[in-house]
């Protein structure tokens, strides 16, 4: 008994579409009519789009989809594109590279957005509206702080923090407690009494179906 593995295959061209596709597309190149070959095309098309569905979300779907056809066909395949046919040259071209942020961030589990917000409020003259805006940053704070930390934070903790990066210039008014933020791991979670309840009578309802 022979057995057929990938390894003896021809390579996939683009491995997203399969190589259902891709000997779809090689028999569609050696149909000598040319409006069958058309024809076929569209089919295979519009499969194409069907197993990408994400390719829907990009600008212009229709037009990629037309390019990967002429790709997965080694540019061989002859039919009446509605767009140019890509140059094989064109994929050679590497894009320029864009570079990574040299930004240095004072405390990671709050990120770059917090101190972003921050440089916002210290440009704030209205005494009203920064002193909610520096009572919402907190509040964030904290949120990230327990997120990233797996741990609980005290607002003391915050406060320091929130002044630290503000350069002294944000100050939380007194009185003000920040919002309740406490982390509670998966097993405390799974083991509440309420929890234990509903599995349970989860069980029993199984019983009861068979």
């Amino acid at each position: 008994m022979n057995f057929e593995y990938n390894t003896t295959r021809n390579e996939l061209i683009l491995a997203e579409y399969g190589r259902n596709v891709q000997n779809m597309v090689k028999y569609i190149i050696e149909l000598p009519d040319r409006e069958e070959r058309n024809r076929y095309a569209q089919a295979v098309i519009d499969l194409m789009g069907f197993l990408n569905p994400h390719l829907r979300d990009v600008a212009d779907f229709k037009h990629k989809l037309w390019d990967h056809l002429h790709i997965i066909s080694g540019y061989q395949i002859d039919v009446d594109s509605p767009y140019p046919k890509p140059e094989p040259e064109a994929a050679l071209i590497r894009p320029q590279h864009i570079g990574y942020p040299q930004q240095k961030i004072k405390y990671k589990h709050y990120g770059k957005t917090i101190e972003a917000l921050i440089e916002k409020a210290k440009e704030v003259d209205e005494p009203e509206r920064k002193a909610e805006m520096v009572e919402g940053i907190a509040n964030f704070m904290k949120m990230s702080y327990v997120t990233w930390n797996k741990d609980t934070v005290t607002d003391e903790t915050i406060i320091k923090n929130l002044t630290e990066l503000s350069e002294g210039q944000l100050q939380l008014q007194e009185g003000v407690n920040l919002s309740k933020v406490e982390f509670k791991p998966l097993a405390m979670q799974q083991n509440k009494p309420g929890n234990a309840k509903k599995k349970k009578n989860k069980n029993k309802q199984n019983k009861q179906r068979y």
